[in-house]
């Protein structure tokens, strides 16, 4: 491989983590390209963040498969004609089968906004922000992992950073600050696993 990476993103939302990419890639911090972005919802805001930057973008929704597996087949022929080197989770909600994660073994990275082992699945945050009001934790935080099967982020940690809860926080504060840690991780994961594979 030689610079810059390539990178294929999945999102089904907003897209933040996206644009954190590409200003990444913009200012040299990541080299790498952002080659082409996929969702599997075609309002995915992410999509115009991506068309903004004149990248390639494909939809794929579900009612294109009739199973989970050929719909994870199908949209592995999509990502792999972008040739990529590394292919980042940023908010994808589909749990991948391994028959899209055979397609890119130790290439697929997730975001997920809690410590490892806690709170897997959707609504991380918001749960977090409960347990924190339950009493029942005083932290929470981000992790970058690698996805090697259908486990719900329970990958391999690339790195993982904490966040203490703050006094009197509200839920948007609170998730204000997590969307923050993971623009960063990420971003520091992404240039270590290409500069470190000595792209």
């Amino acid at each position: 491989m030689t610079y810059p990476a390539r990178i294929v993103v999945l999102l089904s939302g907003n897209g933040g983590n996206l644009q954190a990419i590409l200003d990444s890639c913009a200012d040299g911090i990541i080299p790498a390209t952002v080659v082409a972005v996929i969702s599997d919802k075609p309002d995915a805001y992410g999509l115009m963040r991506a068309a903004k930057a004149s990248i390639p973008t494909t939809v794929v929704v579900k009612a294109q498969a009739p199973d989970r597996r050929t719909y994870d087949a199908l949209l592995a022929g999509y990502v792999g004609s972008y040739r990529p080197d590394y292919v980042v989770l940023a908010g994808w909600m589909r749990i991948l089968t391994s028959a899209f994660l055979d397609r890119f073994p130790g290439r697929v990275i997730n975001l997920h906004p809690a410590l490892p082992g806690t709170f897997p699945g959707t609504h991380a945050i918001e749960r977090a922000y409960k347990a924190w009001q339950d009493h029942e934790i005083d932290r929470s935080g981000v992790m970058v992992h690698l996805v090697p099967d259908e486990g719900v982020d329970s990958g391999p940690v690339l790195a993982a950073q904490e966040i203490l809860f703050a006094p009197n926080e509200t839920l948007e504060q609170f998730e204000q600050r997590v969307h923050e840690l993971e623009h960063s991780l990420l971003v520091a994961v992404l240039r270590k696993m290409i500069v470190g594979a000595g792209m």
